[in-house]
């Protein structure tokens, strides 16, 4: 693999999106497409309520989730706390894959590793709130002992877990674009909050009653490593919802990187749980991840 081609190993990018753009979609098609290319890649569900996504790669079951490795959510009397209430680091975040015991991951036969971060579904009553997951996706950091992994995160739906402070872990975040306003509308909050947070812009902490909560939550976004957020169409049927959709989002200054159009065999493999099979979606994937090294510099 030439220099260019190693610009994106050890990159951190989070896939965000609406409910139903199609966000896991297009983490798969991503996934497979840096594995051609030869990278290492990881990916981390932490979508605390979708399900489905070991199946899109192939995987017969999903991993048992971080949350038990890290000790639990605390409002199930566990230790990993919600970021917006403690921002603290998470203790032992960053972790080899080596070293993790075998039923805290998958890998399929492409070689793609899937680590789930948590679901909230069997947390029981009382315990909803997914704040602990988000804080497993913001600080888990991946090593190995070779060339270190492109790591993608796929998120659950909306703005949620972007407010609370995700973004400040990652290189760059992706937003998946399907055709409807609120995909638009939500592409325009996430390109303003991530002009805001390099701006240096602080987060809220009037809730934080320790000046100590306070220096890190201010600390975190200070340091943040986000680059810049990108977007990518998914969904659409034809050219000229393309061509509407893109010049709706010129308006907003904002150029999509890639498009991804409607394909029967991606829902019905999110239908029946089988792995992603779709050629034209696999190549646009390939000349997004073309885009992603072009806008790179290799370290």
């Amino acid at each position: 693999m030439s220099d260019r081609g190693r610009s994106l190993s050890g990159r951190r990018i989070g896939v965000f999106g609406k409910g139903g753009a199609g966000k896991s979609t297009v983490v798969v098609l991503l996934a497979g497409a840096l594995r051609e290319r030869g990278y290492a890649v990881c990916v981390l569900d932490a979508d605390s309520t979708n399900i489905g996504l070991p199946q899109a790669f192939g995987l017969s079951q999903s991993p048992v989730p971080l949350m038990e490795y890290f000790g639990g959510m605390v409002f199930s009397g566990g230790v990993v706390t919600c970021p917006v209430d403690d921002p603290t680091p998470l203790a032992g975040a960053e972790i080899a894959l080596d070293d993790l015991p075998g039923q805290y991951l998958g890998r399929n036969r492409e070689g793609i590793t899937l680590l789930a971060a948590g679901k909230i579904a069997d947390q029981g009553p009382g315990a909803g709130c997914d704040g602990p997951v988000a804080k497993i996706a913001r600080d888990l950091r991946i090593d190995t002992h070779g060339e270190p992994p492109v790591t993608l995160v796929d998120f659950k739906a909306g703005f949620e877990d972007s407010a609370r402070g995700v973004v400040t872990g990652l290189d760059w975040g992706i937003v998946v674009i399907d055709p409807t306003t609120a995909s638009v509308e939500m592409a325009v909050h996430m390109k303003r909050m991530v002009k805001l947070i390099k701006a240096g812009a602080l987060p809220a902490t009037k809730h934080l009653d320790s000046p100590e909560l306070v220096a890190w939550a201010n600390k975190i976004f200070m340091s943040a490593a986000i680059q810049d957020v990108l977007f990518v169409l998914n969904r659409v049927r034809h050219e000229e919802m393309e061509l509407y959709l893109r010049r709706k989002l010129s308006e907003r200054d904002i150029e999509p990187i890639g498009v991804i159009y409607e394909d029967t065999a991606i829902s019905a493999a999110w239908l029946t749980g089988a792995p992603i099979d779709a050629a034209k979606a696999k190549d646009e994937a390939g000349r997004i991840i073309s885009e992603l090294e072009a806008i790179l510099e290799p370290r």
